[in-house]
């Protein structure tokens, strides 16, 4: 039995043709309906009976297609047994919707059912692989410096199956992040999305500002923390950023090449099991920090060494 439910789509009516009825209960008739089909009896209910045709509604809007496929001999003797039922050879069941399955070929019913079913799994699968990567910035957007985040995440997540689409590089401004992040999600149905840039703490640094936007729940790590209004630090540090809206996870990292090589050895493995959207951020803030660090310790110890030299 494979737990999965199908919606009916409104189709909730079965029709029952050519049964005869005297002075028979509708109610039990009902209940055994219900009961053969795996259901509630309150989900189950006589509507109309009239020449040898009675019709049922089902007071439901999904059901398991293994509880009915193939369900119709059951269904027929044991309407057989009730008293003022007359079961024929020429009693049938039908319905126009995902009911229509309970007058199938058990075998035959069942082996579509596992074709459709797998079918079901590899579109589902191929939907949660699809992935988009947008770069942020007015230097990329006009061509002064060359995309190279893109290709760094695309080949790293194509490796692992995803259908990896390039999107527009985006202009530094929020309600323009904000916009293409949700076609992104509700129009275009990407699993994955990621930007590039735009993280940092200047003034045109917008990303994370528009992933909040969509999903104020977002987790947003710092990196480096600053002191707020000096220098060109408008605000007080650098961040990441990971959301989830509807069923797509949504990650904003830095623009440098490395950084983005880092996060995506973190990123990658994370997508193949379940994680909650702060563990992942932090994990992956927590591996450039280290990076940060080392960049810092490198820089303090150049210049101690470099002193009175030119470079």
């Amino acid at each position: 039995m494979s737990g999965h439910e199908s919606n009916l789509l409104e189709k909730t009516e079965l029709w029952i043709k050519k049964i005869s009825l005297e002075d028979a209960n509708l109610t039990e008739i009902a209940t055994t309906v219900a009961e053969v089909l795996g259901m509630e009896q309150s989900e189950v209910l006589v509507t109309d009976v009239q020449d040898q045709h009675v019709t049922l509604d089902i007071l439901r809007q999904t059901v398991d297609p293994h509880l009915v496929v193939g369900k119709q001999e059951d269904l027929l003797r044991s309407l057989a047994s009730l008293p003022g039922v007359n079961i024929t050879q020429e009693t049938s069941i039908h319905s126009n919707g995902m009911l229509g399955w309970i007058a199938f070929d058990r075998d035959e019913a069942r082996e579509a059912l596992g074709r459709s079913e797998r079918m079901v799994e590899e579109i589902n699968l191929n939907l949660s692989r699809r992935a988009i990567v947008f770069s942020t910035g007015h230097e990329v957007a006009t061509g002064q410096i060359r995309d190279t985040n893109t290709p760094t995440i695309s080949k790293a997540l194509e490796t692992e199956g995803y259908l990896v689409k390039k999107g527009p590089t985006l202009k530094d401004d929020k309600d323009l992040i904000a916009g293409n992040l949700r076609q992104a999600v509700y129009e275009d149905g990407f699993a994955l999305i990621i930007t590039t840039g735009g993280v940092g703490a200047e003034n045109k640094d917008h990303t994370v500002e528009a992933i909040l936007d969509l999903d104020p729940q977002a987790a947003t790590p710092y990196i480096c923390k600053f002191e707020q209004g000096k220098g060109r630090h408008a605000k007080d540090g650098v961040r990441i950023g990971v959301g989830q809206v509807e069923d797509a996870l949504i990650v904003a990292l830095p623009g440098p090449n490395d950084e983005v090589t880092m996060s995506m050895e973190v990123l990658v493995p994370a997508l193949k099991s379940p994680v909650h959207k702060h563990t992942l951020a932090e994990h992956i803030a927590a591996r450039l920090r280290e990076k940060l660090r080392e960049k810092m310790k490198h820089w303090h110890h150049g210049h101690a060494d470099g002193a009175g030299h030119d470079h």
